[in-house]
C-alpha cells in the first residue's frame, strides 16, 4: 500500500484526458495505453500495450489488444474480442479488460484506495485479462503457443504527470486537444512514476522497488501517417529527470501538418517544447538514429537517440485493424543537453545519457524525415 500523503498527490497530478474519451458513436474509434516499467539493475524494461477498437461492437474491427514487449525484446500478444469486456473510468485513468473468467459470478469491487474504488477484485475470478489505474496495475496473460503464463501486480506512486511538480497539469497537445481537432488525441498521464511489485515473464519473477514507471496514451479515429517518439526516465546518475519527445504527421480538421514536441521534467519543473511556444527541428531516419533541437525563449535543447540492434515490431490501430506498423526499442542510447539562454549566451542546465530509451518509428517511415 502507498501512503496517504502519496496517494493526495496522485490526485493533484492528474492530467488532463486521463478518463476513456468514447462517447458511443458508431463511427471508427480506437483508444490505446501505453506503460513502461524500467528495471535499471537488469538494464531490462517492459512496456504493456493496451488498445480498444470500434468499442460500440458489431464490426471487423471491434475488439481489444494487450501487447507486451519484455526483456530482451521478447514480445507477447493477447486479443479480447469480446468488447462488453472492456470498461473504461470516463473522469480518471482507470480501465480493464477481462477476456475469460474463473466464476460466473460479477465481479465484485476490492477495498482498494479511494482513487481505485472503480477497479473490481481481480484473482480470485479472472483467468485472463488486466485493469489499471494510476496507483495499480495487474493482469495475466496466457501465450499458447510457449504454454506459458505472464502475471503481473505492481503499485506506482505518481512523481510528474505533465507539467511543474506543484502544479496544476497540462494537455500534452494544449488548450485545444480539449476538441475534437486533432487525430489522434495524445496526452502523456505519468512522465515520470516510481513502481513497486513484481512481473512473472517467461518462467522467471522480476521484483522492484521503486522502478522508474511511465505512461501516456492515444484515441481517436486513426494513427498519424507517420510518426517517431523518444522517452526515457532512466537517466545515469539523473533519477529525477524524465524526457518525452516526438513528433509526426497528423490530421488536422481535414488537412495533415507535421508537429513535433519535447517534454523534460527536472527538479521539479517542467521545460516544453512545442509548436506554439519553440521553434522545433529533427531529422529521424527509418531506423538507427533519431535527432531533435528546439529553441524558445528560455531554453535550448538538443536531444540523439540511438540504436545499433535491429528493432522489434508491434500493432497499432490502422484503417484496417490492428497491424504491425510501429517498430520499437527499449534499450536505445539517449543524450538530452539543455542550456538556459542568458542574452546571446548559453547557459548548460543538464547533460544525461541513457542506454535504457524507448526509442520508436511508426506508420509510413520510408525515408528520413
Amino acid at each position: 500500500m502507498l501512503a496517504r500523503g502519496s496517494m493526495s498527490l496522485a490526485r493533484f497530478r492528474k492530467t488532463p484526458h486521463s478518463g476513456y474519451h468514447w462517447t458511443n458513436g458508431g463511427s471508427r474509434f480506437f483508444e490505446g495505453w501505453y506503460l513502461r516499467l524500467i528495471l535499471p539493475d537488469l538494464a531490462e524494461s517492459f512496456a504493456f500495450m493496451y488498445s480498444i477498437e470500434d468499442p460500440q461492437g458489431g464490426t471487423p474491427y471491434s475488439g481489444g489488444t494487450a501487447q507486451i514487449l519484455g526483456p530482451q525484446h521478447e514480445y507477447l500478444c493477447r486479443t479480447f474480442p469480446d468488447v462488453r469486456g472492456f470498461w473504461g473510468d470516463r473522469h480518471s485513468f482507470a480501465l480493464g479488460h477481462w477476456g475469460k473468467l474463473k466464476s460466473p459470478k460479477p465481479l465484485a469491487k476490492a477495498a482498494f484506495e479511494p482513487e481505485d474504488s472503480r477497479v473490481f477484485c481481480f484473482d480470485p475470478y479472472v483467468q485472463e485479462g488486466y485493469q489499471l489505474t494510476a496507483t495499480l496495475h495487474q493482469g495475466i496473460l496466457h501465450d499458447p503457443s510457449t504454454n506459458q503464463t505472464t502475471r503481473w501486480h505492481y503499485r506506482i506512486q505518481p512523481i510528474y504527470g505533465w507539467g511543474d511538480r506543484d502544479r496544476p497539469q497540462q494537455s500534452t497537445a494544449g488548450w485545444l486537444s480539449q476538441f475534437q481537432i486533432f487525430e489522434p488525441g495524445w496526452q502523456i498521464l505519468m512522465a515520470h512514476g516510481l513502481a513497486t511489485g513484481w512481473v512473472e515473464w517467461k518462467g522467471r519473477i522480476y521484483q522492484f522497488t521503486q522502478a522508474p514507471a511511465y505512461a501516456e496514451k492515444n484515441w481517436g479515429g486513426s494513427f498519424p501517417q507517420q510518426w517517431f517518439w523518444m522517452q526515457c526516465n532512466a537517466f545515469a546518475g539523473e533519477p529525477d529527470l524524465a524526457l518525452t519527445a516526438g513528433g509526426g504527421r497528423r490530421r488536422v480538421l481535414g488537412w495533415m501538418e507535421s508537429v513535433g514536441m519535447v517534454g523534460i521534467h527536472h527538479g521539479g519543473k517542467f521545460y516544453e517544447f512545442v509548436p506554439w511556444n519553440a521553434e522545433i527541428r529533427w531529422c529521424v531516419q527509418p531506423w538507427g538514429r533519431w535527432q531533435m533541437q528546439a529553441e524558445n525563449a528560455d531554453y535550448v535543447v538538443e536531444l540523439t537517440g540511438t540504436c545499433d540492434r535491429p528493432p522489434t515490431s508491434v500493432r497499432v490501430p490502422t484503417a484496417a485493424g490492428m497491424v504491425f506498423a510501429c517498430q520499437d526499442t527499449a534499450q536505445g542510447s539517449l543524450t538530452v543537453t539543455l542550456w538556459e539562454k542568458r542574452g546571446d549566451r548559453r547557459s548548460p542546465l543538464l547533460q544525461a545519457q541513457s542506454h535504457l530509451a524507448g526509442l520508436e518509428v511508426g506508420g509510413d517511415f520510408q525515408d528520413e524525415y
